[in-house]
């Protein structure tokens, strides 16, 4: 499996920005994925998923603000982050995990990140956003 992921760059506050992330290489039907970022100063934060039902969920910092979808026909997840402010500002990289083995932070977009909660990662891409 691979997870290629784009579409990050620097932005003014409350800009917008539509990261994309191409996968390719599934060999089972049903993958839970989403969207992951960190800064250096903080935790690893688990930002939108979408369950192999499309089933949406996202941490409450980016409620309102970021869309998680996905394009079957094209094998491609974006997040659409809108009303970006400095906060924003972190790596961002796309996940994945076989359906029966997401855990409770793949399904909820709640807790801590580890890198075991996934086994698929793309490299990501850097989101900046100046105040």
């Amino acid at each position: 499996v691979e997870l290629v992921d784009s579409g990050g760059g620097s932005v003014q506050a409350g800009g917008s920005l539509r990261l994309s992330c191409a996968a390719s290489g599934f060999t089972h039907s049903r993958y839970c994925m989403g969207w992951v970022r960190q800064d250096p100063s903080k935790a690893r934060e688990a930002v939108a998923m979408v369950s192999s039902d499309d089933n949406a969920n996202y941490a409450d910092f980016v409620k309102g603000r970021f869309t998680i979808s996905k394009d079957n026909t094209k094998n491609t997840l974006y997040l659409q982050m809108n009303n970006l402010s400095p906060e924003d500002t972190a790596v961002y990289r796309c996940v994945a995990e076989r359906d029966e083995l997401c855990t409770a932070v793949a399904r909820t977009s709640r807790g801590p990140v580890t890198k075991a909660d996934f086994g698929y990662w793309g490299r990501g891409t850097q989101v900046t956003v100046s105040s």
